[in-house]
């Protein structure tokens, strides 16, 4: 089914493998945008989606975009694919009606002053599909802060927030991105309470290049890091703790075992083992290296254990899990900069090590993991968030009151 719109971009549905080879085209995208992730999300209706340009408005090739830079491809009858994004659509309670969700996406040109041109036959084409409502996150970064101007608002009693911190970096994409979609009627959601909680809107990432592009080696990393960081490492080699990579269902139960320990000891909600072998399975069937597993051990004891994911030039640090015991021969340090020295060698350009809150209060339980992240040496990005547009205002407005009372 195709929707329709002026000037000449169009939306319809695409072959998971059209749009695979659509990612693999760019520098990176996110991992909840690949047609994986719909079959990890087996109890959504996935769908994977292109935006095409049509063809006899071009000639023979046409100026695309690629991470903000102009790229060169070849067209054909059915136009150019020029955005693409994996939809997840939740069906409202007794009714075939649909909130359509894209984690973390869709992948198109946000550096545009029209952004209505790209999402009003989106919407058009969600409607067709029964959506009443639209929930996205664009992968647009708004503000960045420095390890240093975070480690240095923890200990400010007057910081409460990262907010309350001027920025290192403002963008002007994420800025004209904010401005866009309030005009075009799009609502910002807290990401304290909706749809899940949403995904996270502050990440804490380490650039794995210099501003000119220049690759960084292992030393420029480590030289980042704090002293901390660097005596942990230095400890955990001493200790005697290996590391090794596995990618095999086989490995997958240890990591799990151990993702249930901590689980209990750190109080929160784990998933089921066969959460993540169909992760595994999904992920690995797109490429050999997208997901790896990651295993700390020492004196033969697994001590840490981490999951690791791969799109292009972006690495992300996604489920981690340590032992309550043998914590002083740093097994969560020793993983943590094995994952990085393989992103480097795979020409990563970001090690991502995913949602951090915006707190800086000193006795917030939650800062402890900030400053763990913090001591690499890294950026905390900000996104623009996940927003929402009704298409059905009372559905949306009755499917809001159902997941506030969940």
């Amino acid at each position: 089914m195709t929707a329709a719109f002026p000037p000449s971009l169009t939306v319809r549905a695409v072959p998971e493998a059209e749009h695979l080879d659509f990612l693999r085209s760019r520098g990176s995208a996110s991992f909840l945008q690949t047609p994986a992730w719909g079959r990890v999300k087996s109890e959504w209706r996935a769908e994977s989606i292109g935006w095409f340009r049509d063809a006899s408005s071009l000639g023979s090739s046409t100026q695309g975009f690629r991470d903000g830079r102009s790229t060169t491809s070849s067209t054909s009858d059915e136009g150019e694919l020029v955005g693409a994004a994996l939809v997840l659509y939740r069906q409202l309670p007794k009714v075939k009606r649909y909130l359509a969700y894209l984690p973390e996406g869709p992948i198109i040109d946000w550096d545009s002053d029209d952004l209505a041109a790209w999402l009003e036959p989106l919407t058009a084409h969600l409607r067709k599909q029964g959506a009443f409502g639209v929930r996205m996150g664009p992968p647009v970064l708004t503000r960045r802060w420095s390890a240093a101007q975070v480690k240095e608002g923890i200990a400010d009693d007057a910081v409460r927030r990262l907010g309350d911190i001027p920025p290192l970096e403002r963008s002007r994409v994420g800025a004209s991105v904010v401005s866009q979609l309030t005009e075009l009627g799009w609502r910002p959601q807290s990401v304290e309470g909706g749809f899940a909680a949403g995904q996270p809107r502050h990440n804490f990432a380490i650039p794995l290049v210099a501003e000119d592009g220049t690759p960084l080696s292992e030393d420029d990393v480590l030289k980042g890091m704090n002293q901390q960081w660097r005596r942990n490492i230095k400890k955990a080699a001493k200790a005697g703790v290996t590391v090794t990579e596995s990618s095999t269902a086989e490995d997958l139960k240890a990591f799990h075992d151990l993702y249930l320990h901590t689980a209990e000891r750190d109080h929160f909600t784990p998933r089921p083992l066969s959460y993540f072998t169909t992760m595994l399975e999904a992920l690995s069937s797109e490429e050999s290296d997208r997901i790896k597993l990651w295993f700390a051990h020492h004196e033969g004891q697994l001590v840490a254990a981490t999951i690791s994911i791969r799109v292009g030039t972006h690495v992300w640090y996604s489920y981690g899990a340590s032992s309550t015991e043998k914590r002083e021969v740093r097994g969560s340090n020793a993983v943590q900069w094995a994952m990085i020295r393989d992103a480097l060698a795979a020409g990563a350009e970001v090690y991502d090590l995913r949602g951090i809150t915006d707190t800086l209060d000193a006795d917030d339980p939650t800062v402890g993991l900030i400053q763990f992240k913090v001591g690499t040496g890294g950026q905390v990005v900000e996104y623009a968030g996940e927003w929402d547009l009704p298409l059905n205002r009372p559905l949306y407005a009755a499917f809001d009151l159902y997941m506030k009372r969940r």
